[in-house]
């Protein structure tokens, strides 16, 4: 695959992670009756949203480290709630799953070559 699908792959879970936490948190099955903070967790991911839909490196990287807070709290949620909570942790869990692959895969996929094979190409 080429960095363009893991770009489109990041983006598409990056926009249904950040869907999924504000639904969830907002009525689908909030932490307190009529919603609580934990909305801002969605809100969040707001911030590297424009750094991943047009490709910017460094925004995949330091998002490959920040999801992992999202993977940590759906699969510890997922193992904890129950109902319709657990279903939503779950998914969440798979979201940041694939939102960390595609991340990583695209980082790797954009790298520069190193001055060897570099070096070795021009001649």
């Amino acid at each position: 695959m080429n960095a363009q699908r893991y770009q489109i792959t990041a983006s598409t879970s990056l926009i249904l992670l950040i869907a999924l936490c504000l639904a969830w948190e907002g009525w689908l099955a909030p932490l307190k009756p009529g919603g609580s903070w934990m909305i801002l967790k969605g809100a969040f991911l707001l911030f590297p949203l424009f750094g991943i839909l047009r490709g910017k490196r460094y925004t995949y990287k330091w998002l490959s480290l920040f999801i992992q807070l999202y993977l940590m709290e759906g699969l510890t949620r997922a193992t904890s709630d129950s109902g319709l909570s657990q279903g939503l942790a779950t998914g969440e869990t798979l979201l940041s799953v694939v939102l960390f692959a595609s991340v990583v895969l695209y980082i790797r996929a954009t790298r520069a070559a190193p001055d060897k094979e570099k070096a070795a190409q021009s001649n």
